[in-house]
């Protein structure tokens, strides 16, 4: 279901979506239903695992941190660096890649370029 999910420029309706599939998944495989009044915190604490939105939002950062360990001259990084010219589109504008990736920076309180705390902060690990 988060294939490729790093490089995702997702909106929170498809953040949503994609947290109410993974409950309904839990919820089958712990063998309840809905009818069970059973909490999805309480379900996920059974079965050890957090929101799907933050296990993206993790590896969203840590392909960030990878991009930037490459050399400077490396397609990736130059395509994540690159500015676009000309005209914008009318209406709203898509949400970008780095709309994402600069609200999870803003949501972990990070900085791009502080390596020291970038791997123990962008990890949002299952619990135990």
């Amino acid at each position: 279901m988060t294939y490729g999910s790093e490089i995702w420029g997702i909106k929170k309706t498809q953040e949503k979506r994609m947290d109410v599939t993974e409950m309904k998944m839990l919820h089958w495989a712990c063998g309840h239903t809905r009818l069970n009044h059973i909490e999805n915190e309480d379900i996920r604490r059974r079965v050890k695992v957090t929101e799907v939105h933050r296990k993206i939002q993790e590896w969203r950062l840590r392909w960030y941190g990878h991009v930037q360990r490459r050399e400077e001259d490396h397609v990736t990084r130059r395509t994540l660096e690159m500015e676009i010219e000309g005209r914008q589109a009318r209406g709203r504008p898509t949400r970008r890649w780095m709309d994402c990736f600069l609200e999870d920076l803003a949501t972990k309180r990070l900085r791009r370029r502080d390596r020291r705390r970038w791997r123990d902060m962008t990890r949002n690990s299952d619990p135990t």
